[in-house]
């Protein structure tokens, strides 16, 4: 199967800082890909270039196997939705959304009718009259959407879309989006620095760091199986084990990520399941989450673990409390090798 995007060998660098480092991957027809990274990651460049805003310096850019590496945005079939939306104060949500069909001289009646059409799609049917000042956040990230897929691009970029939103409306919109590109089978590719985001609608995830790609896998993946230390880090919570710190712990001198979920938590003289590395140490706090606590324990001189302790109700934080000597254990198998 022919790639929708792909992306060889691709170079992109301002000065002397390189943005993009020989990046090389393939995205499949109607997939959700995320591009996951800090800022200055080059997750932001790589979208640009699928675009056609910036060129690469070295490498080619492919849509649906053809070469688009010189070509400018409008002659490629990619749409972009911005974080900050870019909607046209002066015109209405629905003249907003007919802008594309009105530029390629689709006729009044027609365009109108599609515009239409892409509203109910996007759940605003009712708002067409409306300007884009009276419409919440949300509601504005949807008709920037519909504006975007009017004119049925077989890839849709989005750039940080949701980051303007509160948390709870960022949450819902994750649902709404993940649902619209299922509808519709339209390849996403969707920038984000927030893992929360890309674990819960991606097929797939590019994680980024210094230009260079660090992981390319499924959500479950990258979460249960991180490959090196920056991403066990920034992809969820996981506590980083180098390689002397394993050696005192394990007796065994290869670096490891554990998640703190994945720790168990004992009295200090309780003996450790069969099977399990243990440790004790003293807890040096415990932060309250709601649903659960997390407590970091000191196991040796150098050594802090993150331990997650799920809460139970009408608990009463009967937990272990700071400047208690606890005892820790997982299985050997929960703790993922590190490469490097």
């Amino acid at each position: 199967m022919t790639p929708a995007i792909e992306l060889r060998a691709t170079r992109r660098a301002f000065g002397d800082v390189v943005a993009l480092d020989s990046v090389s991957l393939a995205i499949a027809p109607g997939e959700f890909f995320a591009l996951l990274g800090p800022s200055g990651s080059g997750k932001t460049t790589c979208l640009r270039l699928i675009a056609g805003f910036d060129q690469p310096d070295s490498g080619t850019i492919l849509l649906d196997g053809e070469d688009v590496t010189n070509s400018p945005p409008f002659a490629r079939n990619v749409n972009t939705v911005f974080q900050d939306y870019a909607l046209f104060p002066h015109m209405t949500v629905a003249e907003n959304v007919a802008y594309g069909p009105r530029v390629r001289g689709v006729a009044t009646a027609d365009r109108s009718r599609q515009a239409h059409e892409m509203l109910e799609l996007v759940r605003l049917g009712e708002f067409g009259a409306r300007r884009p000042h009276q419409l919440s956040g949300g509601q504005r990230q949807r008709v920037a959407l519909a504006r975007a897929l009017i004119n049925r691009p077989k890839v849709l970029l989005l750039d940080e879309p949701l980051g303007a939103l509160d948390l709870k409306l960022r949450e819902e919109m994750q649902a709404e989006l993940k649902g619209l590109q299922q509808r519709l089978g339209i390849t996403f590719v969707f920038v984000t620095h927030d893992q929360g985001e890309a674990l819960s609608m991606a097929d797939r995830v590019a994680v980024f760091s210094q230009g260079r790609i660090e992981q390319l896998d499924t959500p479950r993946e990258l979460y249960n199986r991180p490959q090196t230390a920056f991403v066990a880090s920034f992809v969820g919570s996981a506590n980083v084990v180098e390689r002397a710190a394993a050696q005192r712990l394990t007796g065994n001198a290869q670096a490891f990520a554990i998640r703190p979920e994945l720790i168990e938590l004992l009295a200090a003289g309780a003996r450790a399941p069969d099977g399990c590395v243990h440790c004790s140490g003293e807890v040096i706090d415990v932060l309250y989450h709601g649903a659960s606590s997390r407590l970091r324990v000191l196991v040796d001189e150098y050594t802090t673990l993150a331990v997650a302790r799920a809460e139970t109700v009408g608990g009463g934080g009967s937990g272990p409390a700071a400047g208690a000597t606890v005892r820790l254990a997982w299985r050997p198998e929960h703790a993922v090798p590190l490469q490097g």
